[in-house]
């Protein structure tokens, strides 16, 4: 395959490359492509150096697919031009998410969807593919009628600013600011930006597209979102009231025979999921795992992931793979 990075030099830009490596994919060419000052900065990739190009180059080089990771409003400009030249894309932002026309994939619930002409497929926000990869075995068996949700998302989530903010701020260096607060030592209820209804961007984010990937407009959602103070990943507290009612171990045994679950829960042991322990990797962790006593029918659980990696670029990198393995795109193609 000929692989574009679109954004490559950005957060998780560098995480794609990093995971298209581990992944080992068959690659004989990665197209690093980044915003007009990184153009002519080289990468290197297993060993050999790519020239950082602009968009239009990276048109032009025709790749068979084109990650794209550089916000929605470069997503809904550029990723049209790399589909006429026969690229895939698959795009990170929220550009395409809710189009009814583009599928929204998370490669281990819906990817067999996918058909040679998805040309644009929408990779989810990285709070909703930890969250929906949980429940989809557990939907299928007892019905999701209701989530409440909060989540504590790392500030990896909002970008380098962010990161820099942070950094800044325990250093006791006064520089620019990502969030209208400080985030150290702190927690600052805001997402995205706020609607007319008080609730935030990223807050209908994961109301719409968890009832799209799981395929139920049926499910009532509700959600609150914090920025925390944290490198590793996004936390997230979820209550989930079924249809049908459960069994505590049956739910343990669903989720530990899961594909990218881990389940740690053991409390007596402290042992439960933590940002901390997520970094860098691929899978996604789940624990604290308990019966809510309050309502019938309602399980809580405490879901951590390393959005940089499931929430972003790793899932991407899954959909190129799935794409690959049926013949979509690379040397089984007859694309000339």
């Amino acid at each position: 395959m000929r692989i574009a990075v679109v954004g490559c030099t950005g957060l998780v830009g560098t995480q794609i490359l990093k995971v298209i490596d581990e992944f080992n994919l068959k690659v004989n060419e990665i197209i690093p492509i980044a915003s007009e000052r990184s153009v002519g900065k080289t990468i290197c990739f297993k060993g050999k150096d790519y020239n950082v190009v602009g968009l239009r180059q990276g048109v032009e080089m025709k790749p068979d697919v084109a990650i794209f990771s550089a916000g929605g409003e470069l997503s809904k400009q550029w990723a049209p031009e790399f589909t006429k030249v026969g690229c895939f894309v698959v795009d990170n932002s929220s550009a395409w998410r809710m189009d009814n026309s583009k599928r929204l994939i998370v490669p281990e619930i819906n990817a067999h969807l996918l058909t040679k002409d998805d040309k644009i497929i929408a990779n989810p926000n990285c709070s909703t593919t930890q969250l929906v990869a949980v429940l989809a075995p557990l939907h299928k068996i007892y019905r999701v009628k209701r989530l409440v949700i909060s989540t504590y998302q790392s500030v990896t989530g909002t970008g380098v600013k962010a990161v820099q903010q942070m950094e800044n701020e325990r250093k006791g260096v006064v520089g620019e600011m990502a969030y209208p607060h400080p985030i150290d030592l702190n927690c600052i209820p805001h997402g995205g930006s706020f609607d007319e209804d008080g609730y935030t961007t990223e807050e209908t984010k994961l109301v719409n597209e968890t009832r799209k990937i799981l395929g139920d407009q049926s499910i009532n959602i509700t959600a609150t979102v914090v920025r925390i103070p944290v490198y590793g990943g996004h936390s997230e507290a979820v209550n989930i009231e079924f249809v049908s009612d459960f069994n505590l171990d049956e739910v343990r045994k669903i989720l530990s025979e899961t594909p990218g679950i881990i389940v740690q829960d053991n409390p007596t042991e402290n042992i439960y999921p933590m940002p901390l322990l997520a970094e860098g990797g691929n899978d996604i962790f789940v624990g604290r795992i308990r019966r809510d006593l309050s309502q019938p029918k309602s399980l809580n659980l405490w879901i951590v992931a390393d959005n940089l990696r499931k929430g972003a670029a790793t899932n991407a990198v899954q959909i190129v793979e799935y794409l690959y393995k049926k013949g979509f795109i690379g040397k089984k193609t007859n694309k000339s």
